[in-house]
């Protein structure tokens, strides 16, 4: 794994004094709340993070598409990108000039049609449903109805289902999707993986595509991302992570940037176009004062370098220090975390000689316990250093793989999938490292909402770039092109789009609940 340069005496960084930050304003009055029980009511203060555990992960069960702990790329651009922790991503820079076609406005739907194939949304029976489902109510009874349904339910016990209206935005119409996940451009010849969304078995999530579609006779057909795009006036929201955080990332930009009427005054900090290889990055929406940021931190802990006895320079992972950017967001509103696949390398998952707290580097130290002293140091942190009653705080869950017949290094492949998994048998077992998450994030002071993201991702072995993932080939890809796939990320259009509706509905429940605490006397 290509490391940065790790310096003892430096733990955290400060925001060069050079760069410009948008002024963070408070997203309401947060409350400390827990959305993931259907048994729930609406939550109350100071409540613990208890998301539930999918029951349908099934410990044990065949899985013959895919491997139990797959593993992405040592020679990931996050650890190049560590070694540029100097770099702010708050800087403001002139906006690039930018020339893209706004895709076409669709309407979208959570049900289907009386007549149509499973699974697969009819625009008609919407308009129909529309009326049923309005008649005599207020826009804002049905929207609070679609609330607290939202509230009572468990969002991440559901089911992929085809919807025509997907995707949130035309494939080749956000330029600034990474060419690793670009897989329509890269020459993948199936289109349907874009036409999947996910339904909850107690609720539909509000979609991205049109404001919540029931309330589309009062509103009009103006694209979702506006009203989100309002919610986050005047903030910054920041992810955290690895790249498959920088995959969300990418996804939201290009879901809020489709709603933007005027794409010129969306741009990138300092007019960076590639986003692989940097310790941060900022796109600034100018007319809403929002910015949307990503900072590199695959591990959320630091990356190190320690003196051994011949005067060379050892490789650690400092599992008592947190990322050295933390002082750059920690006052940002919305803050978006993960951390996962990189802790199956090899050297992490070993942990021989790898894993250092104070001066102690541990001769072998499990991969499991080290996880869990890097997220408790994380935990601490935020409980020391992020106001609940201004920041969100969001920790993203495991995102699965599907390597079949070996790992990333050694010939997975998922190339030949084109469809969801629709057997929950076929589903692996829950990642004992998520179960570590959520006993830390039962402790924690501030509540933390967790995205648990895993059983619903792991239905989708048709989604990631596979062969996909690049247009120019090296001569040795190009002489074994199957032993190099990317069964790990996400093509964009895709599930990472779907997570970020996820996220749309969690603003709006914490938004209700704070305007229905505010009526209380």
């Amino acid at each position: 794994m290509a490391e940065a340069t790790k310096s003892s005496n430096n733990t955290s960084q400060s925001p060069n004094p050079s760069t410009k930050t948008l002024k963070a304003t408070p997203f309401g009055n947060p409350t400390q709340t827990t959305f993931n029980s259907s048994q729930d009511a609406v939550p109350t203060t100071n409540q613990t993070s208890k998301s539930r555990v999918p029951s349908n992960h099934t410990a044990g069960s065949p899985a013959p598409v895919v491997n139990k702990e797959p593993k992405v790329s040592g020679t990931s651009d996050e650890a190049k990108a560590l070694k540029k922790t100097n770099q702010s991503a708050n800087a403001a820079a002139p906006t690039p000039k930018v020339s893209v076609a706004s895709p076409k406005q669709n309407l979208s739907s959570s049900v289907k049609g009386g007549n149509t194939e499973k699974g697969v949304v009819s625009s008609n029976n919407t308009a129909s449903l529309v009326k049923k489902q309005s008649n005599g109510k207020s826009d804002s009874m049905v929207k609070d109805s679609m609330v607290e349904s939202l509230i009572k339910c468990d969002i991440f016990d559901g089911e992929w289902v085809k919807d025509d209206f997907y995707p949130l935005y035309k494939p080749g119409s956000c330029t600034l999707i990474d060419e690793q996940f670009n897989c329509i451009n890269n020459g993948r010849p199936d289109k349907d993986y874009q036409k999947y969304k996910w339904k909850p078995k107690g609720c539909s999530l509000p979609s991205l595509v049109v404001d919540v579609l029931i309330f589309v006779h009062a509103i009009g057909n103006r694209l979702d991302g506006h009203r989100m795009l309002d919610l986050l006036r005047g903030k910054r929201l920041v992810f955290v992570g690895d790249s498959i955080n920088r995959n969300m990332w990418e996804s939201l930009i290009c879901i809020l940037r489709n709603a933007v009427k005027d794409k010129s005054k969306v741009y990138e900090a300092n007019g960076r176009v590639h986003f692989r290889g940097e310790a941060s990055y900022s796109f600034i929406f100018k007319d809403y004062n929002f910015s949307v940021e990503l900072f590199v931190s695959p591990f959320l802990v630091q990356e190190w370098e320690t003196s051994v006895k011949n005067g060379t320079k050892k490789e650690t992972l400092r599992l008592d220090l947190v990322g050295r950017s933390s002082d750059q967001y920690k006052d940002a509103d919305i803050i978006i975390f993960n951390t996962g696949h990189w802790w199956t390398h090899d050297k992490t998952a070993k942990g021989k000689g790898y894993y250092q707290e104070g001066s102690h580097i541990y001769d072998e130290l499990n991969v499991l316990e080290a996880f869990r002293r890097a997220i408790t140091t994380w935990s601490r942190w935020v409980d020391a250093n992020i106001n609940p009653s201004k920041s969100m705080v969001f920790f993203r869950g495991y995102s699965a793989s599907h390597f079949s017949g070996g790992q990333w290094n050694s010939g997975g492949q998922c190339d030949s999938e084109t469809v969801p998994i629709k057997n929950e048998k076929y589903l692996r077992e829950y990642p004992p490292k998520m179960r570590v998450l959520e006993k830390v994030l039962k402790y924690m002071k501030t509540h933390v909402t967790y995205l648990n993201v895993t059983k619903m991702t792991d239905f989708r072995k048709d989604g990631h770039p596979s062969i996909y993932r690049k247009q120019n080939l090296s001569p040795e890809e190009r002489r074994s092109p199957l032993r190099y796939q990317d069964c790990s990320h996400w093509c964009l259009p895709g599930v990472p789009d779907v997570w970020n509706e996820i996220l749309y509905a969690e603003l709006l429940m914490r938004q209700y609940q704070n305007q229905h605490q505010q009526k209380r006397p």
